[in-house]
Parts: structure tokens; C-alpha cells; sequence
């Protein structure tokens, strides 16, 4: 439902936010409105709308039609906009108060208003300064079993699925994915962004044929197998938290795909930040880690118990299959996003913003090296605590 009058597609700036916001009525008449842009991603503006007190507010989030990152060469869909509205929206039924309320949406400008989390952070920039947000794997563990389960098969009439399916067809982000994760960082491609101190590594992974095998399979997995309305894009730089609360933002990417890539992507930000910390520090993101995978299991079976629309569900070993095809996957996928964000084109800033060239370079080397071992060991690797051991092995 368009919250304004039906418009062509313009891109929002200050003034046009708070006639917006005026509008809507989302505000006393008598409130003098204060408006930011806030945001710091590749594809989106984000402003940030409060009254004079700054006791209230709310955000309006405008996809762009092109990546702002690369510019109006790199063009995207605006559709992009009503897919993560229509995630959060979906992903809130089931997983009450882990994402931010949705208030209004217009398709015809690409924007949706929401809940504002200011009083909350930005994970990846509160671990980088050594934060370990207690609640943080437990509520991303129950997120993610939450909205994978009952957006899947095991939960939804077939009709309802596939209705889904075809409701969250996302081919231009998912196109982005495809590349950017599971392509580019694997072979010679201009997109890369690597230091010439990577040069051998880099090359090494280019020459592996083996590793490019089980990257295809993992890839193919990825193109093929609809279990489940992803987020798509669930890193440390998509959820805000506190000691008390976790909000996770920004379902742009999602479709229906394979139940790990979620659990995957999430785990291998943890791997990334479990590198940058000494040894004295790791141990609340292993922690992390191993509670992330052990809360998904557990919601996971609560759900399998209580659902109705699988009949194999009562069959002995059926869910202990379906677990562990999805950890085996959620590790190779991890392993994928260790390595494309070491050397692909989306970087994060906990390695990047390692000062000491030295320390960097060997960070990244860590890095390369656990995902390499992560996607090829994939199979042998049985448990959770099997991969905190295989990070340890690592220099």
C-alpha cells in the first residue's frame, strides 16, 4: 500500500524526508523536525527523522537505482526495496522483536519507513572495539531457526511455499551474490581487491582446482535449492545490539534459498572477527560461534516438533539428516564469505582497518587459509566445536 500520493521515483534529500515524515502524520503537528542521513552502505540512503526533543523518531530508507558504492554504471532494481520490506515483514512474524517494525512502504519510491534502532550499534563496529554482546548468538541462533523453519517446507503447505517462492524472486541481488561470493574472488577477475602482499595466496586459490570444485557445488546449491526465505545478506553489519536487545536489518537480498547460507554467512563474520583478536579474546567469539550453531539446533528441533506439514517427521535419523546437510553447508558457505571478503570486492573493516601492515597481511592470511580448510574439509567436519579446533590450527 503506497503511504503518499503516487509519484515517479525521485531521490529523497532532507527537505523532501520531512514533508514526508509531515505527511504521513507520523509526528505532532507542532514538532520541529530534525533530519540525517545516516547511512554508510552501497545501496541505499538511509535518513534518520526526530522530533525536536530527539526522544522519537523514525527511519525512511530509499533504495537507489544504482550501487552508490560503484556509481550509475552499476544499475539496480528498485524492486530490491519492497523485497526487504516484505522480508522484515514476514521475518517478524516469526521471529517477534529480533527485527525492526515496519510502519509504511511505497513501491513507487522505493522507500520504506521503520523503527528506529540509534539506541542501538552497529555489531561489527561494537566487536571491532572488543564488545561481545552476551545475548547476541542466542538471539541471532533463535532468529535464524525462527524464520528458516517456518518459512520452509517443514512448515508451509506446499501451495503457500512455492506462492512464496515466487513472491521473493530476487535474480538481480541474487546475480550480485552468485558473483561477488561464489565467482569472482575465485578466478582473475577485475572486481578483486587485493594487496600485492596476497599475491601468491590469492593465485594459489585461482590454481586450486579442487577448491574451485566444491565452490561450484556450493554455488550450485545456491542457484538451486529453494528451502527457505533467506535474509541473503546476514553479516555483523546487518544487525544492531545492545547487552539487552539484537535487531537484525536489511533483507534487500532475500530469496529462497539453502537453509545454511544464512547460518554460513553470519558465522563466517564471526571467523573474520575471531582472527583480528589475540588469543586472550577470542574466546567470547568462539563462544559466539559455538552458541550461534547450538541455538539454531535447539529452536530448530522445537520447531520440527511442533510441525504438522511434514509427515517424515516422526521417521528416526530424518531430522539429524536435514541437520547436518544444513551444518555442512552453513560451513563450506562460511568458508566462501572468509574469502571473499578477504579478497573480493566487498571488504570488511575489521580486517581493513587493521593499521599494522604486517599484522594485516598475516590477518588475511589466516583468513584465506580457514576458508580454503572450511570449504574443502566441509564434509569431515562433524561439529561445531570441530571448527573452533580447526581456526586454533591455524597460523
Amino acid at each position: 500500500m503506497a503511504v503518499v500520493a503516487m509519484k515517479e521515483y525521485e531521490s529523497l534529500t532532507k527537505e523532501t524526508v520531512i514533508s514526508l515524515a509531515i505527511e504521513l502524520s507520523l509526528f505532532s503537528s507542532e514538532a520541529p523536525l530534525v533530519c540525517e542521513e545516516i547511512g554508510d552502505g552501497n545501496l541505499n540512503y538511509v535518513f534518520r527523522v526526530t522530533d525536536g526533543s530527539g526522544e522519537k523518531g523514525i527511519i525512511i530508507k530509499q533504495a537507489l537505482p544504482y550501487a552508490k558504492v560503484i556509481g550509475e554504471s552499476w544499475p539496480l532494481t528498485l524492486k530490491r526495496a519492497k523485497i526487504e520490506a516484505s522480508a522484515l515483514q514476514k521475518h517478524g512474524e516469526y521471529a517477534v522483536g529480533l527485527v525492526p517494525k515496519v510502519y509504511a512502504t511505497d513501491e513507487s519510491l522505493a522507500i520504506t519507513i521503520m523503527e528506529d534502532l540509534s539506541h542501538l550499534e552497529i555489531v561489527r563496529e561494537g566487536l571491532i572495539k572488543g564488545k561481545s554482546y552476551p545475548k547476541l548468538s542466542t538471539d541471532i541462533g533463535e532468529y535464524l531457526a525462527l524464520t528458516l523453519f517456518n518459512t520452509s517446507d517443514f512448515a508451509l503447505h506446499p501451495f503457500e511455499k512455492k506462492s512464496l517462492v515466487v513472491e521473493f524472486s530476487n535474480p538481480e541481488l541474487c546475480k550480485i551474490t552468485e558473483d561477488l561470493i561464489f565467482t569472482d574472488p575465485f578466478f582473475d577477475h577485475e572486481t578483486n581487491d587485493f594487496e600485492p602482499a596476497l599475491q601468491a595466496e590469492v593465485e594459489a586459490i585461482w590454481n586450486n582446482n579442487l577448491l574451485k570444485l566444491e565452490v561450484a557445488k556450493l554455488k550450485r546449491s545456491f542457484l538451486t535449492e529453494a528451502e527457505a526465505l533467506l535474509h541473503g545478506d546476514l553479516h555483523t553489519g546487518s544487525i544492531f545490539a545492545s547487552e539487552a536487545e539484537t535487531k537484525v536489518i536489511d533483507p534487500e537480498f532475500a530469496f529462497y534459498g539453502p537453509i545454511g547460507f544464512d547460518i554460513g554467512l553470519f558465522l563466517g563474520n564471526l571467523i573474520v572477527q575471531s582472527f583480528t583478536r589475540q588469543d586472550d579474546q577470542r574466546d567470547a567469539i568462539h563462544t559466539h560461534i559455538q552458541n550461534t550453531w547450538n541455538t539454531f539446533c535447539a529452536k530448530f528441533s522445537e520447531c520440527w516438533k511442533k510441525g504438522e506439514s511434514d509427515l517424515y517427521k516422526s521417521i528416526e535419523g530424518y531430522e539429524a539428516f536435514v541437520l547436518e546437510k544444513i551444518f555442512h553447508d552453513s560451513v563450506g558457505f562460511a568458508g566462501c564469505e572468509l574469502i571473499r571478503r578477504t579478497i573480493g570486492l566487498a571488504h570488511v573493516k575489521d580486517l581493513d582497518s587493521i593499521e599494522n601492515h604486517e599484522q594485516r597481511i598475516l590477518t588475511k592470511k589466516q583468513t584465506l587459509k580457514a576458508g580454503e580448510r572450511l570449504i574443502l574439509s566441509r564434509h569431515e567436519i562433524n561439529s561445531i566445536d570441530a571448527v573452533i579446533e580447526l581456526l586454533g590450527e591455524i597460523q
